[in-house]
């Protein structure tokens, strides 16, 4: 037993020498400065000109403009006096060249009617040299999704708002923009922007759109003078849905209380909401047959189309130049402006669609397409369709942004 506690203990003892009850010291360490040679840097000085961009915004004089490109004091004194910088009207885009010392080495701009305005340093002055703007065409693509309203989702997706009015136009006989617009609608659109020196100028023709209301799908590739589905069918329809690009209804078709007589009556037409001046439009080709004031409908405009119908646009404020009985008017040309002329409470205007002289609800009567893409052009607009409906596919297949 001794034994055994005494190698206990010995065991316990080895045991408790394995850890250290005091930190073990770490090896010396000796800091070694070194002293590394600064190169001195090469110094690239100033540059002998940049080239600077400002916009003549509202407000601005031509001296203010030419200040903020850097030109010197006096060259604006002579700058101010040629004609051709007197062309600039607010939102237009000046670019410089300019030298060190504020010498201008060129400016240029984009003048009205397409014209592009060079100045030039001569002898002691300067030149003018004016052209025509050489634009180059690129192809965007772009989605968005509604949240609020065609124009809103149009904005922040950065598509330009001339876009989104042919968007209206292309569709307009398959969607109802005031009535049938719901949140979570989505658009595609292909389109045309015509670029001056590298910069965004001005969008051109819809090219091709998909427009997505309320899980059902919508497509449309231009062709010659108008938009087809890609099975070649016309998307131009006999009328448009709606005379008014953008509106609401007020007071649909059917019995209602009649705001001024307080009895219930027929309304035979679709009041749209919109304020005095908006352009009102014709829904179809047709001949003016009545324009002037007419009763309770205040200043009125009756259209007589193909066969039997007939559209009505009422309570107007004024009519365009050139409106009058016998007069001759295409699809979407301005008949009218919303007024509130005549039985009116507000600013809006009564619309009826007519066929046979009965009148119809213009949000629900069918309406006739126009002609399709006739057979003998059916190869030619298929190869021109295919790579616009894939850049569709493409957009839609990669998914769009949610915009606010």
């Amino acid at each position: 037993m001794v034994a055994f506690a005494a190698l206990a203990a010995s065991g316990a003892v080895a045991a408790f020498a394995t850890i250290s009850t005091e930190p073990e010291a770490l090896p010396t360490q000796v800091p070694v400065v070194e002293v590394l040679p600064i190169e001195k840097p090469q110094l690239l000085g100033s540059p002998a000109a940049y080239i600077r961009e400002e916009q003549f915004n509202r407000g601005d004089t031509l001296s203010s403009l030419l200040v903020r490109l850097g030109i010197g004091q006096e060259q604006i004194a002579r700058l101010v006096r040629l004609k051709a910088l007197h062309q600039l009207r607010p939102g237009v885009q000046v670019g410089a060249e300019v030298s060190a010392d504020g010498a201008p080495l060129w400016i240029v701009f984009l003048a009205e009617r397409d014209k592009l305005v060079r100045v030039l340093p001569e002898a002691d002055g300067f030149r003018v040299a004016e052209e025509r703007a050489a634009y180059e065409t690129r192809i965007v693509m772009k989605s968005a999704v509604v949240r609020s309203s065609l124009f809103a989702a149009s904005d922040a997706a950065g598509i330009p708002d001339s876009i989104a009015i042919q968007l209206a136009d292309v569709f307009g006989g398959d969607v109802d923009f005031y009535r049938d617009l719901r949140k979570e609608d989505r658009f595609t659109v292909v389109y045309e922007m015509h670029t001056l020196l590298g910069r965004p100028v001005r969008a051109g023709r819809l090219l091709s759109a998909e427009f997505v209301n309320q899980g059902k799908s919508f497509r449309a590739v231009h062709f010659g003078t108008g938009y087809y589905t890609p099975d070649g069918r016309n998307l131009r329809k006999a009328f448009l849905r709606s005379p008014l690009e953008f509106s609401r209804v007020s007071s649909g078709f059917g019995m209602r209380m009649h705001p001024i007589a307080q009895s219930w009556r027929q309304h035979t037409g679709i009041d749209y909401a919109a304020a005095t001046g908006t352009r009102v439009r014709a829904v179809g080709d047709a001949v003016v047959e009545f324009a002037g004031v007419k009763g309770g409908y205040g200043k009125v405009v009756i259209l007589r189309h193909n066969g039997q119908y007939a559209t009505l646009y009422a309570h107007l404020s004024r009519f365009p130049p050139g409106m009058r009985t016998g007069a001759r008017v295409a699809q979407g040309d301005t008949i009218g402006f919303v007024g509130q002329t005549g039985w009116a409470t507000g600013p809006h205007l009564h619309y009826e669609f007519r066929i046979a002289g009965q009148p119809r609800n213009p949000l629900s009567v069918a309406l006739p397409a126009a002609v399709p893409i006739a057979p003998q052009q059916l190869d030619a607009f298929r190869a021109h369709a295919e790579p616009l409906v894939a850049r569709l596919d493409l957009l839609a297949n990669g998914g769009v942004a949610l915009l606010d």
